[in-house]
């Protein structure tokens, strides 16, 4: 059986107290447009492929299954905080999750946006967030880091990692998405550049999403600089689908969780 392919962040990985991965979507046993390591049951993958999926996933960071807790991500931004695992019927509508039991895993989907994972090792609280374009300028990192506090966690302690995502040179917008981010925020020019066409530009959302990280306070942190919509072989990616014409695509899926 092939295993899953996984990225790991340096910072996160050097901590024994947590365990970490950015799942590819290689090693699992979907086929067609979910090929392979498909974990999103909003797909049109069969179901029975997700759970597997899943179940190889937690396997590689030496869990269970039952671990595994995933929201309904809306790209908003709430954060619940996680005491216990739940099913993947009862999740709710949230895009960052926090915790300080040993017995969950914190999950999030994406196929482009940002997963960040968060981790106070000292103080034994993780999180994880879906950090989009939307969540991103709203606040979720932020949001996030602040849930992780009221467990507990010191921001000077808490190192986190942003998994793969869309890369500025992959991500084409149009010049009125930057005036809604320089609307809301007069700095955040600095993650645009021109694009192709006049009106085009060229969206950075790793950076946007590592400068909200300093916003929170946080003085280590890090993106893995992959890019999902440039590296078909490894990922998902939404805007990959988009372009290439196809009916759905598959989720990516990055974990934490503490040891012991």
């Amino acid at each position: 059986m092939t295993q899953p392919s996984i990225i790991r962040d340096p910072g996160l990985a050097a901590r024994d107290e947590i365990r970490h991965a950015f799942f590819t979507k290689r090693g699992g046993v979907s086929d067609g447009l979910y090929a392979s390591l498909n974990t999103g049951f909003g797909s049109g993958d069969a179901p029975n492929n997700v759970v597997e999926n899943r179940r190889r996933a937690t396997a590689a960071i030496g869990a269970g299954p039952e671990a595994l807790s995933t929201v309904y991500q809306v790209h908003g931004t709430t954060v619940v905080k996680v005491a216990s695992p739940w099913a993947p019927a009862e999740a709710p509508k949230a895009d960052g999750m926090v915790s300080n039991s040993p017995g969950v895993a914190l999950g999030v989907l994406t196929a482009d946006c940002a997963p960040v994972l968060f981790a106070d090792a000292t103080a034994g609280v993780v999180g994880a967030c879906h950090a989009g374009w939307k969540g991103a300028l709203n606040g979720i990192v932020e949001a996030t880091v602040a849930a992780m506090e009221g467990l507990g966690a010191r921001r000077a302690d808490i190192q986190a990692a942003i998994g793969p995502c869309i890369a500025q040179e992959s991500y084409e917008v149009g010049d009125d998405f930057e005036a809604a981010f320089i609307a809301h925020d007069p700095s955040a020019r600095t993650y645009f550049t021109a694009g192709a066409a006049p009106h085009k530009r060229q969206f950075n959302l790793p950076g946007f999403v590592l400068r909200a990280t300093e916003k929170a306070g946080l003085a280590n942190a890090q993106w893995v600089a992959r890019d999902t919509r440039a590296e078909s072989d490894l990922f998902f990616s939404y805007r990959r689908a988009t372009i290439q014409g196809e009916a759905d695509y598959g989720r990516l899926l990055s974990v934490i969780a503490l040891n012991g």
